[in-house]
């Protein structure tokens, strides 16, 4: 039996990052950015548990204040509906992995081998794929999301950890 599928007003139409927990990035950072953006609006689910089905689309403020992931969530006119709070702590091993091998990655496409870059963006993905599963069961019973849209949600939370 495949999941029901949310309605079409359950998505975000916008999503923002607060410009002031974030310092100047690179072009690969800012590229990975606009690009997870965009796929993000592009196809998405968001849903806020007890949300009516004719509620949303929704818009999406993503910030870090005082060391907590905030999901500063609105309707479509950006009246505010709430915001979710999430402890940054279980995302700290993760995310600094995943810099970690992004920077192998970068570093192997300008000197390694194909199958080298391969094999390491392998497991750039992988850790990626770990990120999005730890945020989709952090909001469980939160927000309810797809896993491609956590996937993109996971992007935009380690451009806010850069400093």
């Amino acid at each position: 039996m495949s999941e029901r599928r949310p309605p079409d007003c359950h998505r975000l139409v916008d999503v923002q990052l607060d410009e002031r927990s974030v310092v100047r990035r690179s072009a690969d950072i800012e590229h990975e950015r606009k690009v997870a953006i965009f796929d993000l609006i592009e196809q998405n689910v968001f849903s806020p548990v007890g949300a009516a089905d004719d509620q949303g689309p929704f818009q999406l403020m993503l910030a870090i204040e005082e060391n907590r992931l905030v999901f500063d969530i609105r309707d479509e006119q950006a009246s505010p509906l709430g915001k979710i709070i999430l402890a940054l702590s279980p995302f700290r091993r993760i995310v600094k992995d995943y810099f970690e091998i992004c920077d192998s990655y970068y570093q192997a496409i300008k000197r390694s081998s194909p199958s080298q870059i391969e094999t390491i963006d392998m497991a750039r993905r992988g850790v990626h794929n770990e990120g999005s599963e730890l945020l989709r069961e952090r909001l469980k019973g939160k927000i309810d999301t797809d896993f491609d849209t956590a996937r993109r949600l996971f992007t935009l939370i380690c451009v806010l950890h850069i400093r």
